[in-house]
């Protein structure tokens, strides 16, 4: 049964943060659905890219996710903080012992402001660091503490897509899809 993904997007949230998530996690055959927290399933990205999430905030039971995934950028990510029904679920997601990722500001603003880094090993994008409440910051493109993986931000973006894509699936499909999509080539 393929593993199940919930990406929540909501207004200003950065492109290729959560495009490129979204697409290597799909070629490796995980179930990906997208989430807009905002009132309407049109998400306008932080670059004016509008995206048609797949469900709407309030359709969603995300007690099934085996990762929820937070795409940064600002004011994405602060728009992610302040909805309750998002906290509450990433909240519950990691009381659950389940997997939790978040990349650029939003492992800062949301995961950090939650108290869920405390004594954990995190990165995100420079500048939010203080954010990181009780966390180590490490500066790593992507970090991976627990049931937590965060990223650095835009450049992070394929690293870190492939590792959720090991940690859901196996190292073999995630290094398979990075060698199909010339990224391999890219870092040789």
């Amino acid at each position: 049964m393929a593993k199940k993904v919930y990406v929540f997007l909501a207004d200003g949230f950065e492109d290729v943060e959560a495009l490129i998530p979204v697409d290597v996690l799909r070629r490796g055959g995980v179930d990906v659905t997208t989430v807009s927290i905002s009132d309407f399933p049109l998400v306008r990205s932080a670059h004016g890219v509008n995206i048609e999430a797949d469900i709407m905030f309030e359709q969603g039971d995300f007690s099934d996710a085996d990762l929820i995934f937070l795409p940064g950028g600002m004011p994405g990510a602060s728009n992610l903080f302040d909805h309750k029904g998002v906290c509450k679920a990433v909240v519950d997601q990691f009381a659950a012992g389940r997997k939790v990722a978040a990349i650029c500001a939003a492992p800062a603003v949301v995961l950090g402001q939650l108290g869920l880094l405390e004594g954990k090993k995190a990165t995100c994008y420079p500048g939010f660091e203080h954010l990181l409440d009780g966390a180590t910051y490490t500066a790593d493109l992507v970090t991976v503490d627990g049931n937590v993986t965060t990223a650095e931000g835009p450049a992070a973006a394929f690293p870190f897509a492939y590792e959720l894509l090991a940690q859901l699936v196996n190292k073999q499909t995630a290094d398979q899809i990075a060698e199909g999509m010339r990224f391999k080539h890219l870092m040789a």
